[in-house]
């Protein structure tokens, strides 16, 4: 009796150690995000902050020395071909033309006298009452004379000529954007007086880094908008690359000629120019995919027959705003984790709650 209670108190409680005894655990599945692997990337596009110009700029300046007595226009003003601009002192050039007429005066008398002595000479000789000296020397007299009055003409034809240059005028139709001296100034010649933005053309003028210039597409297109109001937009092609860097900046200046010029995009605007660059060789992922593997950039690939995940190392070729574009590594129609990277590890099962591509 006693050996039954034993058997069966033992048989109690091996039933219940068994229950206590759990199954091993179910493999952990993580809910993934992924994208496909496409066949390349994309080209970056590269923006850049410039100003509006007219395409054809010209400084007006006076061709004499002299002393400004009066500037007509100021910044902004519309001008019109044949327009006073500006004038200098004539009384120096006037004291001067008086002077050549005089010379030239006193030239003809010479001359005259000079015509009168070979015409008396020549009739002398004729009868042979001269000397053949005296004859060539009365000749002589007068080709210097005549030549002394060609001369004083022309001096006086140079001084009447300069006179003119006393008043500058516009010589196309354009807005005044500068002003290189004030009423009252003496100004050499060829000094800036008013810089004109003819009418015309007008281009889009940007300093760009000597890496784009390098690299960058050789016709691109450029998609121009204003900074102030983005819906102002126009595009351009490049109709001028500055063959020389700036010595300061390092920076290239490229003009940009607009085609149908807004009426928003008026002289000095500022603007920004778009342009697309030419794909790179890779693919392009989100950002958010880049995992780190012993230091190096690497992803997490998802085996779709088994629906888990290894780490594989790629390299960069260019980091995004929100891509990076992977050079070596990828192979196209590959699954990417672009969500959940974190918490990864070789081998894990993943269910895929969302995929791009």
């Amino acid at each position: 009796m006693f050996k039954s209670q034993i058997a069966a108190a033992t048989l109690i409680a091996a039933t219940l150690a068994g229950c206590n005894e759990t199954a091993p655990p179910a493999p952990e599945v993580r809910p993934v995000r992924t994208v496909t692997v496409h066949d390349h990337a994309q080209g970056e596009i590269v923006s850049l902050t410039g100003q509006v110009r007219a395409k054809d700029q010209t400084s007006l300046a006076f061709r004499l020395d002299g002393r400004m007595i009066e500037r007509r226009v100021n910044v902004g003003d519309t001008l019109t071909a044949g327009q006073v601009v500006a004038r200098l002192d004539p009384e120096i050039l006037q004291n001067a033309l008086r002077s050549t007429e005089a010379n030239l005066a006193s030239s003809q008398a010479l001359l005259t006298q000079a015509q009168l002595t070979f015409s008396r000479q020549q009739a002398l000789l004729k009868d042979g009452w001269t000397t053949r000296v005296n004859f060539d020397d009365a000749q002589q007299k007068l080709l210097t004379a005549q030549a002394q009055v060609d001369s004083a003409a022309a001096q006086v034809r140079i001084a009447r000529e300069q006179q003119n240059y006393t008043v500058l005028l516009a010589d196309a139709p354009g807005a005044v954007t500068s002003i290189g001296a004030e009423s009252g100034e003496v100004v050499r010649a060829g000094q800036m007086i008013v810089q004109v933005a003819r009418e015309g053309g007008r281009d889009a003028v940007f300093d760009v880094p000597e890496q784009l210039i390098r690299t960058g597409p050789r016709d691109p297109t450029v998609e121009i908008a204003l900074t102030k109001d983005a819906t102002v937009k126009a595009i351009g092609r490049v109709r001028e690359v500055s063959p020389q860097a700036d010595a300061a900046t390092r920076t290239f200046q490229i003009k940009v000629a607009i085609a149908d010029t807004p009426d928003g995009m008026r002289l000095g605007s500022t603007v920004i120019g778009r342009i697309k660059l030419s794909a790179p060789p890779g693919v392009e992922i989100p950002q958010s995919a880049l995992a780190e593997s012993d230091g190096h950039s690497a992803v997490w690939i998802v085996d779709p027959r088994s629906q888990t995940v290894s780490l594989r190392g790629v390299e960069v070729a260019r980091y995004e705003q929100a891509a990076v574009v992977i050079s070596k590594g990828l192979e196209t129609g590959e699954l990417v984790v672009t969500a959940g990277v974190q918490t990864l590890r070789p081998g894990q099962k993943v269910s895929i709650v969302g995929a791009a591509s």
